[in-house]
């Protein structure tokens, strides 16, 4: 049963745009999902500006998670990692008490060609906000592949469908990767008490209604029917899992405590937190904050 559906809203990153989905006013979370940004799609002559790349910034309480459809950005942080990420790998950062890191366009600032994807942040229990920060790459060989009935599902994190992802999570959820024939359904996983799919690209039907890209359907709690049918081609990223509980989030840093949100933003501010061994000629400053609503 659909709950909520959630429209992406759009945003200009100097250079690209990014359409975000969570945190949602009256939805900030699915499962451990508390941000959503859908990149792109867009297509870039050679020459994108300087000002498109994400320069050093640090998070804490979270673990990050880039997939790409097409394109390429590079990856530099803190824990002395530089990964380039290709479409249906995984690059998953997790920042625990604090990581830095940057993402570049530099392929596509040389070469031109396709930028498309998903960026989410995945918060951490309570007993792994203060965890050592980490990165792991996988590439798309490594992640599980499934098909049948006109969908190619691959699971890029968690357990779902009878098959686990090797990417180190901290607690139950499922990320997923589904293409879709028309006509082709796809039924959420049972077992999760929170559940999502978001349409990437076409169109689908969930009970006689008809939903487009950029929306985000939220279904019902665990083993409550949750499924999807394709009305043409189409891209759909399903997502869910369990509730960590409350959770605050300012700019990059996530936390059950407002008090450690503070000593992150003074930690940014005074230079106490190590930037990216190899990217770090410059960073982003500690912005005004606010905890975003919309």
């Amino acid at each position: 049963m659909l709950e909520l559906v959630i429209d992406q809203r759009r945003r200009d990153l100097g250079g690209f745009e990014v359409g975000r989905v969570l945190p949602f006013a009256t939805r900030r979370t699915i499962g451990p999902f508390i941000f959503f940004d859908h990149i792109g799609p867009a297509d870039f002559a050679p020459g994108l500006p300087p000002g498109a790349d994400v320069r050093p910034h640090p998070h804490i309480g979270l673990s990050t998670v880039t997939y790409l459809f097409e394109g390429e950005i590079m990856h530099r942080d803190s824990v002395g990692s530089e990964q380039a990420i290709q479409a249906g790998e995984v690059n998953w950062m997790t920042a625990g008490r604090g990581i830095t890191h940057s993402e570049r366009f530099e392929k596509i600032r040389t070469q031109g060609g396709a930028l498309h994807g998903i960026q989410s942040w995945v918060a951490l229990p309570g007993h792994d906000e203060e965890t050592d920060p980490a990165f792991s790459h996988h590439s798309r060989d490594e992640l599980p592949v499934l098909e049948a009935g006109g969908v190619w599902m691959r699971l890029i994190a968690g357990r779902a469908y009878g098959v686990s992802s090797p990417v180190r999570t901290h607690s139950p959820l499922f990320y997923a990767h589904c293409a879709m024939k028309e006509g082709s359904r796809v039924q959420l996983p049972p077992e999760y008490s929170e559940r999502a799919a978001y349409i990437a690209h076409g169109a689908v039907e969930v009970d006689r209604r008809r939903y487009t890209a950029g929306q985000m359907l939220v279904f019902s709690g665990a083993h409550a029917p949750a499924s999807l049918t394709a009305l043409g081609p189409a891209i759909v990223m399903t997502l869910g899992g369990e509730p960590l509980g409350e959770r605050f989030i300012e700019w990059n840093f996530v936390s059950s405590s407002l008090e450690r949100i503070e000593q992150a933003k003074a930690d940014w501010r005074a230079g106490r937190m190590k930037l990216p061994d190899l990217d770090n000629s410059e960073f982003i400053p500690l912005p005004a904050l606010r905890r975003p609503s919309e």
